[in-house]
Protein backbone atom coordinates (compact mmCIF):
# COMPACT_ATOMS: atom_id res chain seq x y z
CA UNK A 1 0.00 0.00 0.00
CA UNK A 2 2.79 2.43 0.87
CA UNK A 3 4.45 1.77 -2.54
CA UNK A 4 1.15 2.51 -4.30
CA UNK A 5 0.78 5.80 -2.43
CA UNK A 6 4.40 6.68 -3.22
CA UNK A 7 3.94 6.02 -6.96
CA UNK A 8 0.73 8.01 -7.00
CA UNK A 9 2.38 10.91 -5.22
CA UNK A 10 5.31 10.92 -7.67
CA UNK A 11 2.91 10.80 -10.61
CA UNK A 12 0.78 13.61 -9.22
CA UNK A 13 3.82 15.82 -8.61
CA UNK A 14 5.05 15.16 -12.15
CA UNK A 15 1.65 15.95 -13.64
CA UNK A 16 1.43 19.12 -11.57
CA UNK A 17 4.78 20.29 -12.93
CA UNK A 18 3.64 19.60 -16.52
CA UNK A 19 0.31 21.42 -16.19
CA UNK A 20 2.09 24.50 -14.89
CA UNK A 21 3.53 25.02 -18.40
CA UNK A 22 0.06 25.39 -19.91
CA UNK A 23 -0.71 28.80 -21.37
CA UNK A 24 -4.37 28.53 -20.33
CA UNK A 25 -4.62 29.88 -16.74
CA UNK A 26 -8.05 28.30 -16.15
CA UNK A 27 -6.86 24.88 -17.29
CA UNK A 28 -3.68 25.25 -15.30
CA UNK A 29 -5.61 26.18 -12.15
CA UNK A 30 -8.13 23.36 -12.62
CA UNK A 31 -5.43 20.73 -13.14
CA UNK A 32 -3.47 21.99 -10.15
CA UNK A 33 -6.55 21.97 -7.92
CA UNK A 34 -7.53 18.44 -8.92
CA UNK A 35 -4.03 17.08 -8.49
CA UNK A 36 -3.62 18.83 -5.13
CA UNK A 37 -6.93 17.40 -3.93
CA UNK A 38 -5.89 13.91 -4.99
CA UNK A 39 -2.57 14.24 -3.21
CA UNK A 40 -4.23 15.44 0.01
CA UNK A 41 -6.84 12.68 -0.15
CA UNK A 42 -4.22 10.00 -0.75
CA UNK A 43 -1.97 11.16 2.06
CA UNK A 44 -4.97 11.46 4.40
CA UNK A 45 -6.05 7.90 3.65
CA UNK A 46 -2.53 6.67 4.34
CA UNK A 47 -2.44 8.52 7.67
CA UNK A 48 -5.95 7.26 8.54
CA UNK A 49 -4.93 3.65 7.87
CA UNK A 50 -1.91 3.93 10.12
CA UNK A 51 -3.46 6.00 12.90
CA UNK A 52 -5.82 3.33 14.28
CA UNK A 53 -2.88 1.07 15.05
CA UNK A 54 -0.79 3.95 16.40
CA UNK A 55 -3.55 5.22 18.69
CA UNK A 56 -4.31 1.73 20.00
CA UNK A 57 -0.65 1.10 20.75
CA UNK A 58 -0.28 4.39 22.61
CA UNK A 59 -3.32 3.60 24.75
CA UNK A 60 -1.91 0.11 25.43
CA UNK A 61 1.44 1.52 26.52
CA UNK A 62 -0.15 4.03 28.88
CA UNK A 63 -2.39 1.57 30.72
CA UNK A 64 0.08 -1.31 30.74
CA UNK A 65 2.48 0.76 32.84
CA UNK A 66 -0.10 1.48 35.55
CA UNK A 67 -0.62 -0.41 38.79
CA UNK A 68 -3.54 1.63 40.14
CA UNK A 69 -6.06 4.12 38.82
CA UNK A 70 -8.71 6.30 40.43
CA UNK A 71 -11.37 8.33 38.62
CA UNK A 72 -14.77 9.92 38.96
CA UNK A 73 -17.30 8.19 36.71
CA UNK A 74 -20.69 9.02 35.29
CA UNK A 75 -22.79 6.13 34.03
CA UNK A 76 -25.92 6.41 31.92
CA UNK A 77 -28.27 3.77 30.57
CA UNK A 78 -31.08 4.14 28.04
CA UNK A 79 -33.10 1.17 26.84
CA UNK A 80 -36.35 -0.78 27.16
CA UNK A 81 -38.13 2.36 28.33
CA UNK A 82 -35.63 2.89 31.15
CA UNK A 83 -33.35 5.90 31.58
CA UNK A 84 -30.84 5.87 34.41
CA UNK A 85 -28.01 8.26 35.35
CA UNK A 86 -25.55 7.48 38.15
CA UNK A 87 -22.15 8.65 39.32
CA UNK A 88 -19.44 7.86 41.83
CA UNK A 89 -15.79 6.86 42.24
CA UNK A 90 -13.90 4.08 40.48
CA UNK A 91 -10.71 2.42 41.72
CA UNK A 92 -8.69 -0.12 39.75
CA UNK A 93 -5.73 -2.15 40.94
CA UNK A 94 -3.56 -4.56 38.99
CA UNK A 95 -4.25 -7.43 38.59
CA UNK A 96 -8.00 -7.51 37.95
CA UNK A 97 -9.38 -5.68 40.99
CA UNK A 98 -11.89 -2.87 40.94
CA UNK A 99 -14.35 -0.96 43.07
CA UNK A 100 -17.30 1.03 41.73
CA UNK A 101 -18.67 3.14 44.56
CA UNK A 102 -21.95 4.66 43.40
CA UNK A 103 -22.84 7.86 45.23
CA UNK A 104 -25.62 9.47 43.20
CA UNK A 105 -28.60 9.20 43.07
CA UNK A 106 -28.34 6.26 45.48
CA UNK A 107 -25.48 4.45 47.15
CA UNK A 108 -24.41 1.11 45.65
CA UNK A 109 -21.21 -0.89 45.69
CA UNK A 110 -19.72 -3.15 43.02
CA UNK A 111 -16.43 -4.86 43.95
CA UNK A 112 -14.23 -7.38 42.19
CA UNK A 113 -11.47 -8.72 44.45
CA UNK A 114 -9.75 -10.70 41.70
CA UNK A 115 -11.61 -13.91 42.48
CA UNK A 116 -15.20 -12.98 43.29
CA UNK A 117 -17.50 -10.10 42.48
CA UNK A 118 -20.01 -8.50 44.87
CA UNK A 119 -22.92 -6.15 44.35
CA UNK A 120 -24.48 -4.47 47.36
CA UNK A 121 -27.19 -1.86 47.85
CA UNK A 122 -27.22 -0.53 51.43
CA UNK A 123 -31.01 -0.22 51.40
CA UNK A 124 -31.26 -3.99 50.90
CA UNK A 125 -30.51 -6.77 53.36
CA UNK A 126 -28.71 -8.94 50.84
CA UNK A 127 -25.48 -8.73 48.84
CA UNK A 128 -25.06 -10.68 45.60
CA UNK A 129 -21.90 -12.65 44.86
CA UNK A 130 -20.58 -14.60 41.89
CA UNK A 131 -17.19 -15.79 40.54
CA UNK A 132 -15.42 -12.99 38.69
CA UNK A 133 -14.69 -15.27 35.74
CA UNK A 134 -18.43 -15.70 35.13
CA UNK A 135 -19.23 -12.00 35.02
CA UNK A 136 -21.21 -10.86 31.99
CA UNK A 137 -21.23 -7.19 32.87
CA UNK A 138 -20.05 -4.16 30.91
CA UNK A 139 -18.05 -2.93 33.90
CA UNK A 140 -16.13 -6.17 34.19
CA UNK A 141 -13.69 -5.85 31.23
CA UNK A 142 -12.55 -2.47 32.57
CA UNK A 143 -10.68 -4.25 35.35
CA UNK A 144 -8.26 -5.57 32.72
CA UNK A 145 -7.19 -2.12 31.59
CA UNK A 146 -4.14 -2.18 33.86
CA UNK A 147 -1.32 -4.42 32.73
CA UNK A 148 -3.14 -6.36 30.01
CA UNK A 149 -4.42 -3.76 27.59
CA UNK A 150 -4.26 -4.64 23.90
CA UNK A 151 -7.15 -2.96 22.15
CA UNK A 152 -6.53 -4.52 18.76
CA UNK A 153 -6.87 -8.00 20.27
CA UNK A 154 -10.03 -7.13 22.19
CA UNK A 155 -12.07 -5.68 19.32
CA UNK A 156 -13.08 -6.78 15.86
CA UNK A 157 -13.08 -4.13 13.12
CA UNK A 158 -11.34 -1.55 15.30
CA UNK A 159 -11.41 1.75 13.42
CA UNK A 160 -11.64 5.50 13.80
CA UNK A 161 -15.31 6.36 14.23
CA UNK A 162 -17.18 9.07 12.35
CA UNK A 163 -18.86 9.91 15.68
CA UNK A 164 -17.72 13.26 17.02
CA UNK A 165 -15.95 13.26 20.41
CA UNK A 166 -17.65 14.88 23.39
CA UNK A 167 -14.47 16.86 24.05
CA UNK A 168 -12.65 18.73 21.30
CA UNK A 169 -9.20 17.31 20.60
CA UNK A 170 -10.17 13.74 21.47
CA UNK A 171 -10.46 10.91 18.96
CA UNK A 172 -13.12 8.19 18.93
CA UNK A 173 -12.39 4.57 18.10
CA UNK A 174 -15.08 2.00 17.45
CA UNK A 175 -15.19 -1.78 17.33
CA UNK A 176 -17.08 -4.89 18.35
CA UNK A 177 -15.85 -6.65 21.50
CA UNK A 178 -14.72 -10.17 20.74
CA UNK A 179 -17.02 -12.75 22.27
CA UNK A 180 -19.91 -10.29 22.60
CA UNK A 181 -21.03 -10.18 18.96
CA UNK A 182 -24.41 -11.68 19.87
CA UNK A 183 -25.13 -8.84 22.31
CA UNK A 184 -23.16 -5.74 21.26
CA UNK A 185 -23.25 -4.07 17.87
CA UNK A 186 -20.67 -1.37 18.60
CA UNK A 187 -18.46 0.10 21.32
CA UNK A 188 -17.08 3.64 21.16
CA UNK A 189 -13.85 4.54 22.95
CA UNK A 190 -13.10 8.24 23.28
CA UNK A 191 -9.36 8.79 23.66
CA UNK A 192 -7.72 11.97 24.94
CA UNK A 193 -4.47 13.46 23.56
CA UNK A 194 -2.82 11.98 26.69
CA UNK A 195 -3.98 8.51 25.51
CA UNK A 196 -6.47 8.09 28.34
CA UNK A 197 -9.90 6.56 27.83
CA UNK A 198 -12.34 9.34 28.73
CA UNK A 199 -15.56 7.66 27.58
CA UNK A 200 -16.87 4.22 26.75
CA UNK A 201 -20.22 3.82 24.99
CA UNK A 202 -21.75 0.37 24.51
CA UNK A 203 -24.51 0.03 21.91
CA UNK A 204 -26.38 -3.24 22.22
CA UNK A 205 -28.20 -5.08 19.46
CA UNK A 206 -31.55 -4.47 21.20
CA UNK A 207 -31.02 -0.70 20.90
CA UNK A 208 -30.04 0.02 24.51
CA UNK A 209 -27.01 2.21 25.17
CA UNK A 210 -24.74 2.27 28.23
CA UNK A 211 -22.16 5.02 28.57
CA UNK A 212 -19.34 5.54 31.05
CA UNK A 213 -17.52 8.87 31.31
CA UNK A 214 -14.34 9.28 33.33
CA UNK A 215 -12.76 12.47 34.70
CA UNK A 216 -10.30 13.53 37.38
CA UNK A 217 -8.23 10.48 36.46
CA UNK A 218 -5.35 9.77 38.85
CA UNK A 219 -2.73 7.17 37.97
CA UNK A 220 -0.50 5.05 40.22
CA UNK A 221 -2.05 6.47 43.37
CA UNK A 222 -1.75 4.78 46.76
CA UNK A 223 -4.79 2.53 47.24
CA UNK A 224 -5.81 0.82 50.46
CA UNK A 225 -6.16 -2.93 49.84
CA UNK A 226 -9.32 -2.92 51.96
CA UNK A 227 -11.12 -1.09 49.17
CA UNK A 228 -11.24 -4.35 47.22
CA UNK A 229 -12.52 -6.52 50.07
CA UNK A 230 -16.23 -6.78 50.71
CA UNK A 231 -17.19 -7.15 54.35
CA UNK A 232 -20.98 -7.30 54.69
CA UNK A 233 -22.49 -5.12 57.41
CA UNK A 234 -24.15 -6.95 60.31
CA UNK A 235 -27.40 -8.57 59.28
CA UNK A 236 -26.60 -8.54 55.54
CA UNK A 237 -26.74 -11.94 53.89
CA UNK A 238 -24.50 -12.88 50.93
CA UNK A 239 -26.28 -14.92 48.28
CA UNK A 240 -24.96 -16.56 45.12
CA UNK A 241 -26.29 -14.84 42.01
CA UNK A 242 -26.50 -15.46 38.26
CA UNK A 243 -25.64 -11.87 37.42
CA UNK A 244 -24.67 -8.65 39.19
CA UNK A 245 -26.13 -6.02 36.91
CA UNK A 246 -28.12 -3.31 38.71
Amino acid sequence: MRKTFSRFRDFAILRFSITRSSNDPITRFAHAAIVSLLIITTLSLSSFADSVHDIAQRVDRRYNHLTTLKAHFEESYNGAGIARNESGELWLQKPGKMRWQYEQPAQKLFIVDGKNAYFYVPSERQARKMPAKKLDDFRSPIRYLLGKTKLENEFNNLAISTELPKQAGNVVLQGIPKGMEDRVQRVLLEITPANQIARIQIEEIDGSITEFRFRDIQENVAVNAELFRFSPPPGVEIIQAENLEP
